[in-house]
C-alpha cells in the first residue's frame, strides 16, 4: 500500500484508477484498508474542487413531492389553497417562513435548502 495525497488532477485520475481496480476488496484485508482511505481522500479531494451547491428550493420541492408520490392537492393540504402551491411551485409567490416549517416537516427538506433565494 503506497498512499499519497492527492495535491492534483493528475493524482486524482491515478487514485480513480486505483480504486476502480481494489473497489471489490474484503473490508478488514491490505486492499480493503486502501480501499477505505483512499475513499477518504477522493472525497475530501471532490469536496474540495468540485462543490456542489444546494438545489434551487422549487426545484428541491418538485423532487421531493415526485419521490412521494404527492400531486398539488396533497401539497395543498399543507399550504392551504391548491391555487397557492402552483404559484409557488410556478415561482409567482414567494414562500413564507410558515410555508417553510411545513415543507420543511412534510417533505423532510432541509430548511436551508428552502430558505434560499430564488
Amino acid at each position: 500500500m503506497n498512499i499519497t495525497p492527492i495535491r492534483n488532477d493528475e493524482d486524482y485520475q491515478k487514485a480513480l484508477q486505483r480504486l476502480e481496480l481494489i473497489f471489490d476488496a474484503k473490508r478488514g484485508s491490505v486492499e480493503g484498508d486502501e480501499l477505505e482511505i483512499l475513499s477518504i481522500l477522493i472525497d475530501r479531494y471532490e469536496n474540495e474542487h468540485f462543490p456542489v451547491g444546494m438545489p434551487d428550493p422549487i426545484e428541491a420541492i418538485k423532487f421531493r413531492m415526485e419521490q412521494m408520490g404527492m400531486k398539488k392537492k396533497d401539497l395543498a393540504e399543507a399550504l392551504g389553497f391548491k391555487s397557492r402551491v402552483s404559484e409557488i411551485l410556478n415561482k409567482k409567490r414567494k414562500l413564507t417562513l410558515a410555508m417553510i416549517r411545513k415543507l420543511s416537516t412534510t417533505l423532510n427538506i432541509p430548511t436551508e435548502v428552502l430558505v434560499q433565494e430564488y
